[in-house]
């Protein structure tokens, strides 16, 4: 009895400062490797030469400065000019030019506001008739696919476990496809945490 108790209250300590320990690592992890970038400035410009010590943290400070200064002026006429030289240069750049083109999709989807990287949680029947996953709705296919299969089809996305961001890309009949009640975040969480945590 007094052995169940130890174990319950061991596992209990580990549930609070696991979690809370490596979000800890991870953001000081992101800080150090953001505060790197203060060495791009002049060494006449650096904390350490002009207060005398450093400032964790500054770096995050001067990286968002910049990624705002930078959005400011790519948005206008000359700064689009540039970026499109830029991309056009990288185009010709046979390896360079496959992975830019896929990041570059990527980030727009997640980032610019009128698409919607993951529009419905879904549930399929994957990898055979009887067996069940979760899936994202990513979009609708393409109408040409829509034409060659006679029905309508939808864009799946099967994330595995426990890295959402690897999957497969599946087009499945809308029929087959059962649409949840189910927050995306809250899908995601069950994948990452290998069916651990679930919704409420």
């Amino acid at each position: 009895m007094m052995l169940i108790k130890l174990r319950k209250y061991l596992i209990t300590g580990l549930l609070v400062w696991v979690p809370l320990g490596i979000t800890i690592l991870v953001i000081k992890l992101l800080v150090d490797l953001l505060d790197k970038t203060l060495l791009l400035l002049p060494q006449a410009l650096r904390p350490e030469t002009l207060i005398g010590f450093d400032i964790p943290g500054l770096g995050i400070i001067l990286t968002t400065l910049f990624v705002f200064v930078s959005g400011f002026i790519i948005t206008n006429f000359a700064g689009k000019r540039l970026i499109l030289s830029g991309e056009d240069f990288l185009e010709r750049i046979p390896l360079v030019r496959s992975i830019y083109s896929a990041l570059k999709q990527v980030t727009e989807t997640i980032l610019t506001s009128d698409k919607n990287s993951f529009r419905q949680v879904v549930l399929i029947e994957y990898p055979r008739k009887g067996i069940w996953t979760i899936g994202f709705q990513t979009s609708d296919s393409p109408h040409e696919f829509n034409q060659l299969s006679k029905q309508k089809l939808l864009t799946i996305f099967v994330p595995t476990t426990p890295n959402p961001t690897s999957g497969y890309i599946l087009m499945m009949p809308e029929k087959d496809v059962q649409k949840l009640d189910m927050d995306v975040e809250d899908a995601l969480k069950m994948v990452m945490s290998l069916g651990v945590v679930t919704p409420k």
